[in-house]
């Protein structure tokens, strides 16, 4: 057992493997202070909340309180480890600003009422819109953070209870494209590869994904094979010099907004050296001629110009991508969040069709999710798509769903795609939209060109429904704030971004009166006397795994199907779906053998043009597409809409770190955490900052042409001509010296432009033009962590450390147990 600063060294120690063995465990735990293992009264099984890894952990109780967090060996996910947000995020729990007791607004200001009283108010204005408006006046944007059972009954209730089309998340933000880019190439959700194939892959490339920072277990893996032996080869995507760009063979680092150029390129060589496998797309894809012939005008001299990075070293990662043996590809918010997102990702599994790399060991694509429940808003129908995967624009499909939830199928609104949520807040800017339910994200902070955001949930005219834990920028605006419980204070589902279902159960009480998202949901259906068509409950179960066994129901006969997961089942380790009669443990890799789900009577989607994003005809997919095949897709590359201009030369992206999660509501209020990433930061290349006069912490200011954020410098290794800033920072922060409703210019969407991908609709914050100028002399570094994408190129910096307070014990193979303090 040792003892490592968890902060100072996010990924732990290694510990070495070769290909095609196991990963050693390694079991991490952190405990309060004073409080010892052999006091802690019970430990409560779990898994991460804080990023999409899905790390299996137990929670630790003692005096009815949640005092630590430890690592379960025998999960397939993490094998033991936990990254800096699982050790110490938990501690937001016992924040003393938690919201204890609903909030209504009267004459202006937000007071403290009962649950009767919030509720009534709540039930009472969607019933007056019904019967005034209708359905299309109330709106629902949830989140990644909840579980599937509350995500299954928010979605019944919204599309069969309210009929409203208008039901969205912020997983909009992050993983729409994950989604789109599976169903175009694939005709459905549901990542084809494993977490394990880590273990065997010979190259690793990784598109726009930080995962050092974004999922710190998964890197911790794939650190451990490149401290092995026959290590893979990585190739990175990335315009910043993140630790795993330090870490490559190959790291291309491409103009912004130039991702769907790259992948081009790359496909070219592939098809031109001959780097594909003829009978396996012979005989399980379509579309190839199209491929070839769009491709086959992006030479890597053509990409070099196009993206700036040198035709060499993209043919070096071709040659490395098409000659592995095993391949692995990731994709996260680089290409996500991009100008062309979801034909960039779409190339990514052309590679994998091409090369006949899906279904088998070390060969996959897993197009990441940003957020711990993403898949389950996908799979439940929270997110703008029906639940369990089914087509809303084929009849048969929403029959179906309509037999489950006992209702009519006219009760489901299809008459058009669900309505994402950029369109949304159009629609509440404009008027039409007079009701909003937001649970459990933070939109004032998150959303593009925040401005306008703010303008649009202000407006008197909006009916404002905020659930959550704290007052965040987004509840300050609200009519009614509801109290929510949190992770590890009630119980549930969720599935991590390989398939794996975890079982989240409760170990301590909410605070207060603050309830379970599901008891809300299910009180508002209640007080609404929602009911099916025979006249009973529309939402009859009031317990989570009541909720979980209709889930499962619903899921049977689909891709996502639980059917053979039960709470007893899950109660020890994750499980990966399907799981079902057929594969009773489970299974590991999608589409073996070419058993893809894209028939056209199965098919989540008949798919868009990635260009335009208008949506295929049924016909036209069933006349593309009738064997049910993967296809690959093709699309030209276009410039972005917004490039940089005299007055504004750069360009702006956003981003994470390893230390806080989105707007930081939970981050922000763990000691660790927040010391390591206390306010924002710029990161400029050396080039830029010698022409803008900065030097290292000096304070400077970043414009678009929607606004202005003051940041302290970080000179990196970025490459010239990007400006770096990490989202989480809102408007104002008590724990940083601002007040509430004070401007501080530090949220990073200000400057963001309200822009969305055609076909994924997901925003785009990695494309704004921007410039950059000095506004004083900086006191110290700034407040960047060393550690990550943001370590600085000046000398003397200080590193980033908690010392003892960001000790966690790391119990490795064959050192026994020890103290976790």
């Amino acid at each position: 057992m040792t003892r490592t600063d968890r902060i100072a060294q996010p990924w732990g120690t290694r510990t070495p493997y070769g290909p095609g063995t196991s990963w050693p465990v390694r079991v991490d735990s952190y405990l309060a202070d004073g409080v010892d293992p052999a006091d802690v009264d019970r430990w409560v099984q779990s898994a991460s909340v804080l990023h999409s890894n899905g790390d299996a952990l137990d929670i630790a109780v003692q005096d009815g309180r949640i005092v630590g967090v430890r690592g379960r060996a025998s999960d397939r996910v993490n094998h033991g480890r936990l990254g800096p947000k699982d050790l110490f995020g938990w501690q937001a729990n016992a924040s003393p600003d938690r919201l204890t007791r609903p909030l209504v607004r009267e004459g202006g200001e937000l007071v403290e009422t009962d649950w009767d009283t919030a509720m009534d108010r709540v039930a009472g204005r969607a019933r007056e819109l019904l019967d005034t408006q209708g359905a299309s006046a109330i709106g629902f944007y949830t989140s990644g953070q909840l579980f599937a059972e509350e995500y299954y009954t928010l979605g019944l209730i919204a599309h069969a209870g309210i009929g409203t089309n208008h039901v969205d998340g912020n997983t909009r933000l992050c993983t729409a494209t994950a989604a789109e880019a599976l169903k175009e190439s694939f005709g459905c959700d549901g990542q084809p590869g494993s977490y394990a194939d880590v273990d065997h892959a010979d190259v690793i490339a990784l598109y726009g994904h930080n995962v050092a920072e974004t999922q710190s277990v998964l890197w911790s893996r794939m650190l451990d094979r490149l401290a092995g032996p026959n290590p893979p080869a990585l190739v990175c995507v990335d315009p910043r010099p993140t630790p795993v760009a330090r870490a490559a063979a190959v790291h291309l680092a491409p103009r912004p907004g130039t991702n769907l150029a790259l992948m081009n390129g790359l496909l070219h060589e592939l098809l031109g050296n001959g780097w594909v496998d003829e009978g396996y797309v012979a005989a399980h894809a379509v579309g190839l001629e199209e491929l070839r012939a769009c491709v086959e005008r992006y030479s890597p001299d053509v990409v070099a110009r196009i993206c700036d990075v040198p035709a060499d070293r993209l043919r070096k990662a071709a040659r490395l991508i098409g000659t592995a043996e095993r391949l692995l590809s990731t994709v996260l918010q680089g290409f996500y969040q991009s100008h062309q997102a979801t034909a960039a990702a779409v190339q990514v599994n052309n590679v994998h069709i091409l090369r006949g790399m899906l279904g088998r060991s070390g060969c996959g694509v897993l197009q990441m999710n940003g957020q711990p429940t993403a898949e389950n808003t996908r799979e439940c129908g929270a997110d703008g798509d029906l639940a369990g995967f089914r087509n809303w624009a084929n009849k048969e499909h929403v029959a179906d769903l309509a037999r489950v939830w006992n209702v009519e199928p006219m009760d489901i609104p299809h008459y058009s795609p669900p309505t994402h949520a950029m369109q949304m807040f159009r629609y509440a800017e404009d008027g039409s939209l007079k009701m909003l339910w937001v649970s459990a994200t933070n939109p004032a902070v998150s959303m593009p060109e925040l401005a306008r955001i703010r303008s649009v949930l202000a407006q008197d005219r909006l009916f404002l429904v905020v659930q959550d834990l704290f007052l965040t920028e987004t509840a300050q605006l609200a009519d009614v704030v509801l109290p929510a419980a949190t992770w590890a204070e009630k119980t549930g589902t969720f599935t991590n971004a390989d398939r794996t279902v975890h079982l989240s159960e409760k170990a301590a009480d909410p605070p207060g009166e603050a309830r379970p998202d599901l008891d809300i949901f299910v009180d508002f259906a209640r007080r609404l006397d929602l009911r099916d068509k025979d006249g009973g409950p529309l939402v009859p179960w009031r317990t989570p795994e009541e909720a979980f066994e209709a889930w499962k129901e619903c899921t049977r006969g689909r891709l996502c199907d639980y059917t053979g997961l039960s709470y007893d089942r899950l109660r020890g380790t994750g499980i990966q779906w399907p799981c079902n009669a057929e594969h009773p443990d489970g299974t590991e890799r999608l589409y073996a053998d070419g058993d893809f789900w894209a028939d056209p009577d199965r098919c989540e989607t008949y798919g868009r043009d990635l260009v335009t994003g208008a949506p295929l005809e049924p016909e036209e997919y069933k006349a593309l597409n009738p064997e049910g095949r993967a296809i690959l897709k093709a699309a030209d590359y276009i410039p972005p809409h917004e490039l940089p201009t005299t007055d504004y030369p750069l360009q702006l992206v956003t981003g994470r770190t390893i230390y806080h999660f989105h707007t930081r509501t939970k981050t922000a209020r763990a000691p660790q955490l927040q010391a390591a990433a206390p306010d924002v930061w710029v990161e400029v290349s050396a080039r830029d900052a010698t022409d803008a006069g900065l030097r290292e912490g000096d304070l400077a200011e970043i414009t678009t042409p929607r606004g202005t954020v003051r940041a302290r410098a970080r000179i990196t290794a970025i490459r010239d001509g990007v400006l770096f800033l990490p989202f989480h920072y809102g408007y104002w922060d008590t724990r940083a010296g601002h007040e509430p409703g004070e401007e501080a210019g530090r949220a990073a969407n200000e400057l963001t432009v309200t822009e969305w991908d055609a076909a994924s609709k997901q925003p785009l914050f990695k494309t704004a033009a921007a410039r950059v100028r000095k506004v004083a002399d900086g006191a110290g570094p700034a407040p960047a962590p060393t550690t990550t994408a943001s370590a600085p190129l000046a000398a003397g910096v200080p590193p980033t450390q908690a010392g003892t307070a960001g000790e966690a014990a790391e119990i490795l193979p064959g050192t026994g147990t020890g103290s976790t303090r």
